[in-house]
């Protein structure tokens, strides 16, 4: 199984009143500085992230919603330190006269493929949409539609040895009925758009794991995973699966859990497979 070290990501706010009521606060930094670090390595609001490792660099990217500039692009060259580089999505999209509140950006993932970055992400009210770009701190393309629906969340593709793209994906319970369930479906070898019919690969409710959503998509040696949390943000798990098909039979096991931390997860983040085989788990 996995051996994955963890890293976590959460929203604290640090700060002082003094007696004139003038605000104080420190800079957080999670470098200290002899070659260890400490959690959060990010002090911030940045749900949902996800992360690729593209060489020597790392780049992030999470949950923007109705926020703009949205999809935050963030660089670093060892998972600790972290610096803002951009925004995928210059303006709100699509183009509306007012603030939309609960819709937008859910739980982008980002992945690196023949040269481009890809971002995908699902908006429950409207479908499944992707930007790329081939410099990450530059202008990302206009986004395109793979998918039109409802109730599409947390989706994240996979290009396969062979070529072939394939694409898994969460449910909106607010928005179609349902949840819990994860389905694959297979997408044109660009991955603009689907040329195949969703497959539920795995049912939360009916295996104990409620509220399972967020999943990552992953292919190591051969094993086709899903890693993705369940049990809600206040007190879930985290949860892997493979396969040696995209679309099953998974088996799974609770990888992370919340044990005795007042913290609440550990919730949805990102795999990432470094250069010097090393195994990292990044996540809010």
């Amino acid at each position: 199984m996995l051996d994955m070290k963890c890293i976590l990501l959460f929203l604290s706010l640090v700060c002082s009143l003094s007696v004139s009521a003038q605000y104080c606060s420190e800079v957080w930094s999670p470098d200290n500085g002899d070659g260890t670090y400490t959690n959060p390595v990010i002090n911030a609001d940045y749900s949902d992230p996800d992360v690729v490792a593209v060489g020597d660099d790392y780049y992030l990217t999470a949950s923007s919603f109705n926020c703009m500039p949205g999809l935050p692009i963030l660089h670093s060259k060892d998972l600790v330190n972290w610096e803002i580089i951009g925004h995928a999505l210059r303006s709100q999209f699509p183009d509306s006269v007012r603030t939309q509140h609960g819709m937008g950006v859910y739980a982008p993932s980002i992945r690196y493929h023949s040269g481009e970055f890809y971002i995908y992400w699902g908006d429950p009210d409207r479908g499944i949409f992707m930007v790329k770009t081939k410099d990450p701190a530059g202008e990302w393309e206009k986004p395109v539609m793979v998918v039109e629906g409802l109730g599409y969340i947390d989706t994240t593709p996979l290009w396969d040895e062979d070529g072939r793209c394939y694409l898994v994906n969460g449910w909106a319970n607010s928005r179609i009925g349902f949840n819990g369930v994860l389905t694959v479906r297979e997408l044109s070898a660009d991955g603009t758009r689907a040329i195949g019919e969703p497959c539920i690969v795995f049912d939360g409710d009916a295996t104990g794991n409620v509220t399972t959503e967020g999943p990552k998509f992953y292919k190591r040696d051969g094993w086709y995973w899903i890693l993705c949390p369940a049990g809600g943000v206040a007190g879930g798990w985290q949860l892997a699966m493979r396969s040696k098909s995209p679309y099953g039979p998974y088996e799974w096991k609770r990888v992370l859990e919340r044990g005795k931390t007042t913290m609440n997860g550990p919730h949805q983040g990102g795999w990432i497979h470094t250069k010097y085989s090393e195994d990292w788990f990044i996540h809010f």
